[in-house]
């Protein structure tokens, strides 16, 4: 259905003001036709045609009436809110009118403000005046105040005094706002002049305060209440320190006075001073050990006080005994500095590192349990820094080294005396003629090395370079001496890094060339044998030139035969085929090394005794014990001076040998005795093995 000429143009003006309704409308046609079209879309359906209309016709009826009534509501408002703001404009209008007229009443006015003005001034004068007037008691009792503080003061009543002087401070500093605040600078000399005592009292009372806590330490024994006296009051300025920078308007003369941290400053001048700043004392002898001694007793006494008194005398957030604790830390860390600048000796330097690495630490001091927890100076940082220490075992390396030197040469001149003597020297059980001077000096040594170890390890390790290096020194010293007589042999050369010489005079058994039979040996120490499976081979001594083959091969023999002797202590038992596989695989790392070593040194293999080593290991790694008996007779054939008492102890190592197996070996044995032949090198015979422990019995019964 189309809408008719006139309705179009009735629709026009409405549609040319209401641009939305227009498209509001073709929206709703479209719906509709949409609607109709789903609907009807079959003739049968228009049979409810009628239906349709006339429920639609009711709701279009409902809608209009629901519009109508809120446009109806719509214009209400609008007509009560027109209303509204014809009446506020009114109201408006009148308020100009009356603003105007105040306007020119005011205008008219104008000169009678001229009078207030002058009163406003002199009712200002009036309020200072009157101030002044109610102040005028406390201003002529000033001097009277100020005599009765001091005398409080003197009677240490300090807590009163502060209370009277504190009186005085606000009365001067409240007339100094006042002058401030309204520009009367120039009258401030005037008032300062006349509280100049002020500053006298204040001057006395620190000065007794800072007396107080200098001596903090024995007043908290003697006289806790005068020292608590101290605290409230340096906590009272405080207090008012922090109302003055917090509202940071006018800070009144010697404001902030920042007495706690005075405190603070003068308790640490007072550790310091005490102990640490007193006249040169003697850094030789006993001298310095008293003095260290004094310290330890001194502070760890001090810092008990501090736990035990000083902390309940003070507020929690003062963390007086860490302060005190950092404190000693850092002036004994300077007075530690200060003394090593001096030239001490070795002793004096060995005290200081034993006393800064050791005791500072440990529960004679700094780890007293009376101490701890509270006290924890891991924190605070070394006592001595490394670079400090180790600078510090360097000059400990040196005078040790120094003393050595001096003692090596006087003991070897004294040595030389009595080997050139027209008496023979003493001699050892093979008669040998022996010297004892290289079990001295590898004592001296050892003990210089011990006495290190104490310390540190890297001091231990500093002290044993220096034994080694004035160790080849001294060779080449003793040497010398012997060099007229040595030459047709061979010439000796210096001897390099050993740890051990033995100075023998061999009679009768000499290499040729040799007329007056001097034979040098230099023996290494005995290498120990490993403990537990898997530590790390140790550094061999390293040999380059000796006098003759014969002490090559006697220092291989002595190596091998100690390497044995350290086996045969059964310091280690298998007890599984794979320890036993890893003991196998350590006495061949090690039976090889030892060979190599010798074989530079130009001894030939087949003249070395460390094949029984080899021997000795295949023994061990036997897999099948069943074949020990044919293994044992082939070993003790190859080494005849091997006893029954070694084959039990490698058995026992082995540790997976019965007690049949071990007897059947033994049997074996004796049914097979050895002979040694004539010209055979012995090594197990110089071989103890230790004797097994009895069992114990109280009756002639078996044992168990």
């Amino acid at each position: 259905m189309g809408l008719s000429a006139e309705d179009e143009r009735a629709a026009s003006p409405r549609d040319e003001e209401w641009p939305e309704a227009e498209k509001a409308e073709k929206l709703a046609r479209g719906a509709a036709l949409k609607w109709a079209s789903g609907v009807f879309y079959r003739p049968e359906k228009l049979e409810g045609l009628g239906q349709y209309r006339s429920r639609e016709t009711q709701r279009n009826s409902s809608i209009q009436s629901r519009l109508k009534s809120t446009v109806q509501s719509y214009l209400e408002g609008v007509s009560a809110g027109l209303e509204q703001l014809r009446s506020a404009a009114q109201e408006v209008q009148s308020l100009c009118q009356d603003l105007g007229a105040a306007r020119w009443a005011l205008l008219n006015t104008a000169d009678r403000f001229q009078g207030l003005q002058q009163m406003r001034a002199l009712m200002a004068e009036h309020v200072q005046l009157a101030s002044v007037v109610q102040v005028l008691p406390q201003l002529f009792s000033v001097q009277e105040v100020f005599s009765h503080t001091l005398q409080l003061l003197h009677g240490q009543q300090l807590l009163e005094a502060h209370a009277e002087l504190m009186m005085m401070e606000h009365l001067r500093d409240d007339i100094l706002s006042q002058l401030h605040l309204h520009g009367f600078s120039s009258a401030q000399a005037t008032v300062l002049s006349y509280f100049s005592g002020l500053q006298e009292l204040n001057d006395t009372l620190a000065k007794q305060l800072w007396d107080i806590v200098g001596s903090s330490l024995h007043l908290v024994h003697e006289d806790p209440v005068l020292f608590v006296s101290a605290v409230r009051i340096i906590e009272r300025e405080e207090k008012i320190d922090d109302t003055l920078l917090l509202e940071a308007t006018f800070l009144p003369p010697g404001r902030p006075k920042g007495w706690r941290q005075k405190f603070y400053h003068v308790l640490q001048e007072t550790i310091t001073g005490s102990r640490f700043q007193a006249p040169r004392m003697d850094t030789e002898g006993s001298g310095l050990a008293r003095h260290l001694a004094a310290l330890q007793k001194g502070i760890v006494s001090e810092l008990h006080v501090v736990k035990d008194l000083m902390v309940q005398c003070v507020p929690a957030h003062y963390n007086i005994l860490s302060v005190c604790t950092a404190t000693f830390h850092q002036a004994l860390s300077s007075h530690l500095q200060d003394i090593l600048r001096e030239d001490l000796d070795k002793q004096a330097l060995f005290l200081l590192l034993e006393w800064t690495l050791r005791v500072y630490h440990s529960q004679e001091m700094m780890g007293h349990p009376d101490l701890l927890p509270e006290v924890d100076v891991s924190a605070l940082g070394p006592l001595m820094s490394p670079e400090l220490v180790d600078q510090t075992e360097r000059k400990y390396v040196m005078k040790v080294k120094a003393s050595v030197l001096e003692w090596m040469q006087r003991t070897l001149e004294v040595e030389f005396k009595e080997w050139f003597r027209e008496e023979e020297p003493e001699t050892d059980h093979q008669g040998f003629f022996q010297s004892a001077l290289p079990m001295i000096v590898m004592q001296m040594l050892k003990e210089n090395i011990q006495v290190a170890s104490l310390i540190t390890e890297s001091l231990r390790q500093k002290v044993y370079n220096m034994a080694l290096e004035e160790l080849e020194a001294f060779l080449g010293r003793s040497v010398e001496p012997l060099a007229p007589l040595a030459r047709p042999c061979r010439d000796l050369q210096g001897f390099p890094q050993i740890q051990l010489l033995s100075l023998s005079l061999q009679p009768g058994s000499f290499p040729p060339g040799c007329p007056h039979g001097l034979v040098l040996y230099a023996i290494p120490f005995p290498l120990p044998f490993p403990g537990p499976l898997g530590l790390t081979p140790r550094r061999h001594p390293v040999l380059t030139a000796l006098p003759a083959q014969l002490l090559l091969m006697e220092m291989e023999l002595l190596v091998a035969s100690q390497y044995l002797r350290a086996l045969m202590q059964k310091k280690v038992v298998c007890k599984s085929e794979e320890e036993r596989g890893q003991l196998c695989a350590r006495l061949l790392l090690d039976a090889t090394q030892l060979r190599e070593l010798f074989c530079g040194l130009g001894l030939d293999q087949s003249q070395q005794s460390l094949e029984a080593v080899f021997d000795l290991q295949e023994l061990i790694c036997l897999k099948d014990p069943a074949l020990l008996s044919l293994e044992v007779l082939g070993f003790i054939t190859k080494y005849p001076d091997v006893s029954d008492e070694h084959i039990s102890t490698l058995l026992d190592i082995r540790g997976d040998v019965s007690k049949e197996v071990q007897h059947m070996v033994l049997d074996m044995m004796a049914q097979h005795p050895q002979v040694v032949p004539e010209g055979y090198r012995p090594i197990f015979s110089t071989i103890l093995v230790p004797v097994p422990e009895l069992p114990f019995c109280l009756r002639k019964g078996k044992c168990a």
